[in-house]
């Protein structure tokens, strides 16, 4: 399928793809108006698109300034907003109905063998990453299905956002490494426990469950981690310690391969040249915060939001961000690229080369076992599995060059 994108006659875009947009960041930044703002944008030029939460605290509708007692009766499905537009916050009840049936049913049934009442039970047995999981078998359908011409993913803040974009692979180590073991182990001992003990074991239905959703998975990997079609885009505040944690985000979306190609720096306020006292002195604070956003993040592309005097609610105003924040700039382009991981010969040696923006040289460890390169760094982990050429290897040395850094295999 290939979508034609117009501004006022002066060009055209040929595309060829889906396109998704990942906006990220700190709690409270403003992920979730930028993603909204973004939308409307975005749909207003005969674009389909859908805007997706991922905070299990969604505000999407109140984005969109819409009654909240539509949204609990639209049961976490796309809710039309407007020409071209849809949004959708998941509802969790309707995810275990549909999507893990058997293994909450299991859950549930083992907490409350362990003492605790049916409803409490029930409520603690959504285990963390059923959300992110329950949202990528959405987003996997709509690639499959070509069902918009533009995904928006609103992400929880940045740890939770983190687990997201590592689940494919998670849940890819599990099936390969862990899956068939534990299952075989489970019906060998299911007629023993039944003799020694009142916990129950996991009956091979919910083995069955847990394959058949895996499979609905499968492929998102793939997608997340081409850069021409999905990028992150993080959403900051022109403060210091917004800055820092934006800083940490883009490391570690880039140890797992995800593009980022820009960041937006929300809430810049507006004030004319003769203003002085505090507002004077705020402005020229925030310019020495996208000053140094600059310097940590170049060449990276850099774009501002402004503060609003009112709310950014509703369709309207979105749109008026949106516009504001990208003026010109056509939201669905790739606007960076550069590889996260390469792999290389040179000089008979084979090496993996790794962007690591931020990156110390006395904070980073690296470890192999079998096929896995396991990098370190600070409090980030990343499992990196070698192609064959690698992984009878050892790393036989390694430097930081830059934000590169150079693992040798040797010969």
């Amino acid at each position: 399928m290939i979508f034609y994108y117009l501004e006022k006659g002066s060009w055209m875009v040929e595309r060829k793809k889906p396109r998704i947009l990942l906006y990220a960041g700190k709690g409270g930044v403003g992920k979730t108006s930028i993603a909204a703002a973004t939308g409307v944008v975005v749909s207003q030029t005969g674009l389909k698109t859908l805007v997706m939460s991922l905070d299990p605290a969604h505000s999407l509708s109140d984005a969109f300034d819409l009654d909240v007692g539509l949204m609990d009766k639209h049961q976490g499905e796309p809710l039309w907003v407007g020409p071209n537009l849809w949004i959708q916050e998941l509802d969790i009840h309707s995810e275990l109905e549909s999507n893990w049936g058997e293994v909450h049913a299991y859950l549930s049934g083992l907490l409350n063998t362990a003492g605790l009442e049916s409803i409490l039970a029930e409520e603690l047995a959504v285990l963390p990453g059923m959300e992110e999981i329950s949202a990528l078998l959405h987003i996997n359908k709509y690639v499959r299905l070509n069902s918009y011409d533009l995904i928006i993913l609103d992400c929880a803040p940045t740890a939770e956002s983190l687990r997201f974009v590592s689940m494919p692979q998670t849940l890819e180590w599990y099936m390969a490494k862990v899956f068939k073991l534990e299952r075989n182990l489970m019906r060998m001992a299911r007629p023993v426990a039944g003799i020694i003990s009142k916990v129950p074991l996991p009956d091979d239905s919910v083995y069955v469950a847990v394959e058949k959703l895996f499979k609905r998975l499968r492929g998102a990997d793939a997608y997340l981690n081409d850069p021409e079609v999905t990028s992150v885009r993080l959403v900051t505040n022109p403060e210091k310690m917004v800055l820092k944690e934006t800083q940490r985000a883009f490391m570690f979306f880039r140890l797992h391969q995800l593009a980022v190609d820009a960041v937006i720096i929300n809430r810049m306020l507006e004030v004319e040249e003769k203003s002085q006292g505090r507002l004077r002195d705020w402005h020229l604070s925030q310019q020495h915060y996208v000053d140094l956003a600059r310097s940590f993040f170049s060449p990276l592309p850099i774009l501002t939001a402004p503060w609003g005097r009112e709310e950014m609610l509703g369709y309207e105003r979105l749109s008026r961000l949106g516009h504001a924040a990208y003026g010109d700039i056509d939201p669905t382009e790739v606007l960076y690229k550069r590889e996260a991981c390469r792999y290389v010969r040179e000089n008979g040696r084979n090496q993996v080369v790794l962007h690591l923006p931020f990156a110390d040289k006395e904070d980073i460890d690296l470890t192999k076992v079998g096929d896995e390169l396991i990098i370190r760094t600070g409090n980030f982990k990343k499992s990196l599995i070698l192609p064959r050429a690698f992984a009878a290897l050892q790393p036989a040395g390694a430097k930081l060059v830059e934000d590169e850094l150079t693992v040798d295999f040797g010969e």
